[in-house]
């Protein structure tokens, strides 16, 4: 037995990002109940609503099309009907379209209804290890090097977890642009094809990401969310005998080596250390 659905209300409802048994009972109930479905990609959705025996009926809404649509399903709305926007993957309006459409619901005073779902943000950040009472969602970095860099420049100082998408024939470039501008040694976690067969989740450095991309291919394909590990601020806190051990090792080692060992010595944290010691590095140029 279904379970009611109000008229003249927009659900926007979430769909998996991977694993189709993901989706929720209530989402099934009010995909099935709607007199709409508004969908990205029609041809992408339609299999996975046909496997669940939903039939109803479907019209593509994305980024080219939906500004030209939204009076049509306001005026839908308003005569009683109710719709459910549903976008290619996980939950709408979170680097999908829609946000035209809510927007003008909102405006004219139609309820729109959350189902809540599957996000491969917020799924990327439970299984992470990175700090998430603050981050910050950051959508898809920008296409070109110096577009990218200057928006992974202004964000280089946050202290909350940084959150990206990004897709495979750009991670290579991505991953080496953010070194360059949080350094190798900022904690990474890049999230690969989440709930899907080839699922990987690795923790490590940004420097070994780096290489990890370089020596193997296959972690280059997919869809990821790459999560950074904010600023970390009181360098200058650390102990006096800490700061005197890195100093000797920095004299006699190369700098990731020497920020290596002062940690095992000393008990800090490596990426503190090696943020003194580029700063030494540069006070000394």
């Amino acid at each position: 037995m279904f379970v009611s659905i109000e008229k003249g209300v927009l659900y926007v409802v979430a769909m998996p990002i991977g694993n189709r048994k993901d989706i929720s009972l209530r989402a099934i109930d009010v995909l099935r109940e709607a007199q709409l479905i508004a969908a990205e990609d029609t041809r992408h959705s339609g299999p996975l609503l046909k496997q669940l025996g939903i039939d109803t009926p479907m019209l593509a809404l994305h980024e080219h099309n939906e500004r030209g649509l939204v009076d049509s399903l306001v005026e839908r709305l308003r005569e009683g009907g109710n719709l459910a926007l549903i976008s290619d993957a996980g939950t709408p309006l979170i680097s999908d379209p829609g946000f035209a459409l809510v927007r003008e619901c909102h405006r004219q005073g139609i309820r729109v209804s959350p189902i809540p779902g599957a996000s491969a943000v917020t799924c990327a950040l439970s299984a992470a290890g990175l700090p998430t009472d603050r981050f910050s969602f950051e959508g898809f970095p920008p296409r070109t090097r110096t577009a990218r860099r200057e928006r992974f420049k202004s964000l280089a100082a946050e202290t909350g977890t940084l959150v990206f998408y990004e897709s495979g024939h750009r991670i290579q470039h991505c991953v080496s642009d953010l070194v360059a501008c949080f350094g190798g040694e900022r904690p990474v976690v890049m999230a690969r094809e989440l709930t899907k067969l080839y699922e990987t989740i690795l923790f490590c450095t940004l420097n070994e990401l780096c290489d990890r991309l370089e020596d193997e291919p296959v972690q280059r394909k997919g869809e990821f969310v790459i999560l950074i590990g904010g600023e970390v601020k009181g360098t200058r806190d650390l102990s006096a005998e800490s700061e005197r051990v890195l100093r000797i090792l920095q004299d006699e080692l190369p700098l990731k080596q020497a920020c290596s060992i002062a940690a095992r010595i000393t008990g800090e944290k490596r990426n503190l250390l090696y943020r003194l010691a580029l700063d030494r590095q540069k006070s000394d140029r």
